[in-house]
């Protein structure tokens, strides 16, 4: 009988707090709507002629001495409570210290429970409390902050590993996935979500890049756990992505090997999202105007490498990202050619005149073809040519070098320009790469050779010397560089080294003498036809050292049986081949070191795009090496300044909360998208459209009043205007009036 005198007890109360509030409510609305009636009569006319249920609102029925007891003491509650709420409790240097000689004595749970709670409040620094909940502890002084930071972030991983029984190092994905089943696990899970949910945190509020660094670094001992946090690991892949693609120093290398290591201890959970992810943030890191700078190429040349590294750690699955990516590069090629293709059939149709008033047409082929001579573009094709010779061996990646050359090579003659001769000049070198790395033949010659045919490097030049031209860093020239000297000379030693280069590769094969015949013949005609004996000379030289190999390989095939269709081919010359022996290999090598020197007298160092990455793979062995040595004076060094996350009001707050879960779902939304459509539309205009619509009504109204105002400003203008036409007329009859008449020179003449 007890129980239900309670329930009945409990149901009378929470009937007599009910009509407090609703009475409470009815009051509000009630001045709400007189309110509406003082501020915008239009709008409480319009409801008054279309809903005046809503108006008539009947308050008569409300006593408002009833429950102002309760009401009363509901609103002295929260004060009450914030007066009573318990004081943070201020972490003291000689507290942290207790916490961590416990923790090494004896790994206390309280103590790594106090720890981690420390580790808490450091990285929540200027947000605790906006909650309403009130936190246990609070920091005040830098010393403190950074003394919690370097330990957690060195200690708590052996700490946590031991407690759950964890290999003290590494481990595997299926070995986590069976230690989450444990009895520790569901004892002591918690601390290890705790300690890599705060340490994210903290990644998203510091701006050092030495922090960033050296907070990813440690964490990287502990991401294997994050298999067993999938929401966590999406948001770490995140912030290692971005640190890759937007830092500096040595943070793009930590924020790397935390994404290769997560790849390779974690497979397939994060590395389709990595996969796509490393190959988006370098398209957007690829924006660049028309020419680039030696830092910048550099940059672009690591994240090259990383994206190669990243690619071939999985090839079947890496196989069908990179199938997708070539793809999307052949659409937009081959909407260049049809729109150009397109205009040509027009112009044959079209008279003289009307070719001259094609000039939307132009355009649109202009702005068809810089989609595909764009930096974006074309550092694209320069990824994926490095992927398919690193890994050419790899059945997977193989079946894409011939889809990849019809590229290069579509793009290359795309514009048959001279000033598009350092475009050219870079797909030839791609060509050349796979070429090489492949074993394939690719008519490269009949690239070089149309060059030389040109005006523009068969005739003197006429805009005199200028500037040294480095082809390396531009995509196309004006058209005053174009008539220069410098600009003449760095295009013919360019074809001579990437023919030169191209020749090399077969000077070992049975068929090079039929190979070579007709390049030397192009070159014979053009030594014949130019008047500058500099490059009479090189052309020359190059004559002769093909001669000499084709003399060189001729001599070796007399007293073979096999025919050139024959598989023994492939054995001909392979000893001379592994040594480097012919001698049109010798004369690329000092080809080659004479285009460095030529270079290095331009820039203060040399960036060969395309070259080999020993310098990127020494990098990441440092950065290896470096991982367990002095990680400890590394953290006091890093963490020894200062520095405390930035304190926060809770507006502010709010509203960066607000905008970043809207920039997710957007990420969100996007994620399965196209990737290479930001390549394409590098313009951004059409986000954030379609937002907050208004109904029928609501849009009704707005035009309503917007007409209303459309026409009093109207009738102002009207007003004005026909005022400023009445002064305006006035001002002239009064110039009319005060204006003297001229005198007549023919009655002057008549009277003298």
């Amino acid at each position: 009988m007890s129980d239900i005198e309670d329930l009945d007890h409990s149901k009378h109360a929470e009937e007599e707090e009910s009509p407090s509030l609703s009475r409470r409510k009815a009051k509000e609305h009630v001045e709400q709507l007189e309110r509406l009636k003082e501020k915008d009569p239009e709008f409480y006319q319009y409801l008054k002629e279309h809903d005046k249920e809503l108006l008539e609102f009947d308050d008569e029925d409300i006593d408002e001495g009833e429950g102002t007891d309760l009401e009363e003491d509901v609103e002295s509650q929260p004060t009450r409570e914030k007066e009573q709420k318990p004081k943070a409790k201020v972490i003291t240097t000689a507290m942290v210290d207790s916490w961590c000689k416990a923790v090494k004595e004896g790994s206390k749970l309280g103590a790594v429970r106090s720890l981690l709670r420390a580790f808490r409040t450091a990285c929540h620094y200027g947000d605790d409390g906006e909650n309403g909940s009130a936190p246990k502890f609070s920091i005040i002084s830098s010393n403190v902050f950074n003394k919690i930071m370097v330990f957690v972030l060195n200690e708590m991983d052996g700490i946590l590993r031991g407690m759950l029984n964890a290999p003290s190092s590494g481990g595997k994905k299926e070995t986590i996935m069976d230690l989450t089943t444990t009895q520790n696990w569901k004892k002591y899970g918690s601390l290890m979500r705790l300690y890599l949910g705060n340490a994210l945190h903290i990644l998203t509020q510091m701006t050092d890049e030495q922090m960033i660094s050296f907070t990813l670094k440690r964490v990287k001992a502990s991401a294997v756990f994050l298999v067993a946090y999938p929401a966590i690991l999406r948001k770490y892949v995140k912030v290692a992505l971005h640190c890759w693609g937007t830092g500096k120093g040595a943070l793009p290398v930590v924020s790397f090997l935390f994404l290769r290591d997560l790849c390779v201890r974690l497979g397939s959970d994060c590395l389709d999202t990595c996969l796509k992810g490393v190959y988006k943030a370098y398209v957007l890191n690829c924006k660049l105007s028309k020419s680039v700078s030696r830092s910048k190429l550099q940059h672009i040349q690591f994240l090259g490498n990383c994206v190669s590294e990243l690619y071939g750690l999985d090839p079947p699955a890496a196989y069908q990202h990179a199938f997708i990516f070539i793809r999307q590069l052949a659409v937009i090629l081959r909407g260049a050619l049809t729109e150009r293709g397109n205009k040509a059939v027009k112009d044959k149709k079209k008279g003289k005149k009307q070719q001259e008033s094609s000039k939307s047409t132009k355009k649109q082929v202009e702005k068809a073809y810089q989609k595909v001579y764009d930096w974006q573009f074309i550092f694209c094709l320069e990824l994926w040519t490095g992927v398919i010779c690193a890994y050419n061996a790899e059945d997977d990646f193989r079946p894409l070098a011939y889809p990849l050359t019809q590229i290069i090579y579509g793009v290359a003659s795309l514009v048959p320009t001279a000033r598009y001769f350092p475009l050219r000049l870079r797909c030839v070198r791609m060509l050349n790469r796979v070429a090489g790395a492949t074993g394939t033949f690719i008519p490269v010659s009949s690239l070089l050779l149309s060059m030389l045919e040109m005006k523009e490097l068969n005739r003197p030049p006429t805009g005199g010397v200028g500037k040294a031209v480095n082809l390396l860093n531009v995509k196309q020239v004006d058209k005053t560089t174009l008539k220069t000297r410098g600009f003449q000379e760095a295009c013919i030693y360019s074809v001579i080294e990437e023919l030169a280069e191209h020749l090399s590769q077969w000077s070992y094969s049975v068929a090079f003498f039929e190979l070579s015949f007709i390049p030397v013949v192009q070159l014979r005609s053009f030594c014949k036809s130019t008047k500058a004996d500099r490059f009479r000379r090189e052309i020359k030289e190059l004559i002769r050292q093909v001669e000499v190999n084709c003399d060189f390989t001729n001599s070796k095939r007399i007293g073979i049986e096999f025919s050139p269709s024959d598989p023994a081919a492939a054995s001909f010359l392979k000893a001379e081949k592994e040594s480097g022996s012919s001698p049109l290999s010798k004369f690329v090598a000092n080809l080659h070191l004479k285009a460095r020197r030529r270079i290095d007298s331009m820039v203060e160092s040399c960036v060969l795009v395309g070259a080999e990455s020993s310098v990127f793979a020494n990098k990441l062995s440092e950065m290896r090496e470096q991982d367990d040595d002095g990680d400890v004076e590394e953290g006091a060094a890093v963490f020894s300044s200062s520095w405390l996350p930035e304190k926060k009001s809770k507006v502010k707050h709010e509203k960066k909360s607000s905008k970043k879960r809207s920039h997710e779902k957007e990420q969100d939304v996007g994620a399965d998208e196209d990737v290479v459509e930001d390549l394409v539309l590098s313009d951004d205009d059409d986000d954030g459209e379609d937002e907050g619509l208004p109904s029928d009504e609501e849009d009704h109204d707005s035009k309503r009043a917007s007409l209303k105002q459309e026409g009093k400003r109207q009738k102002l203008a009207s007003s004005s205007k026909q005022g400023n036409k009445k002064h305006k007329l006035a001002t002239a009859s009064s110039k009319k009036r005060g204006r003297p008449r001229p005198k007549k020179k023919a009655r002057k003449g008549a009277n003298n």
